[in-house]
């Protein structure tokens, strides 16, 4: 199982990052998928998810600003991310969360890590200046 993030950088706040997730290794359409972030010090904190059926969830700290998407010909996860804070600033990792996760209530609101349980990405990083 492979997941590469991909899309994070610099900006200041107000402005917009798309974050893409590719995946190979197992069969996309059957995951259900999440984004994932950690700053320094902090939790690893479930951004959003996207079900096999692209039922969609958001964590309330970017309700309204963060849009999931995913694109089953590239077996790919995207996170439109807009008016970014400087708060939003950390390392955001996507995961591949499992067959059905998300309606079996498997997905965990907060790790230590972002580490363990699903496949992960290697994470990107996203810094937001004010």
């Amino acid at each position: 199982v492979q997941l590469q993030e991909s899309g994070g950088g610099s900006v200041q706040a107000g402005g917009s990052l798309t974050l893409s997730c590719t995946i190979g290794g197992f069969t996309f359409d059957d995951s259900d998928m999440g984004w994932y972030r950690q700053a320094p010090g902090d939790a690893c904190i479930l951004i959003s998810t996207i079900s096999h059926d692209s039922s969609t969830y958001y964590a309330d700290l970017v309700k309204g600003r963060f849009t999931i998407s995913r694109d089953s010909a590239k077996s790919t996860v995207f996170l439109q991310m807009s008016s970014l804070k400087p708060e939003d600033t950390a390392v955001y990792y996507c995961a591949a969360l499992g067959y059905r996760a998300v309606e079996r209530h498997e997905t965990a609101e907060q790790k230590p890590l972002c580490a363990g349980d699903y496949s992960w990405g290697r994470g990107t990083q996203v810094t937001v200046s004010s």
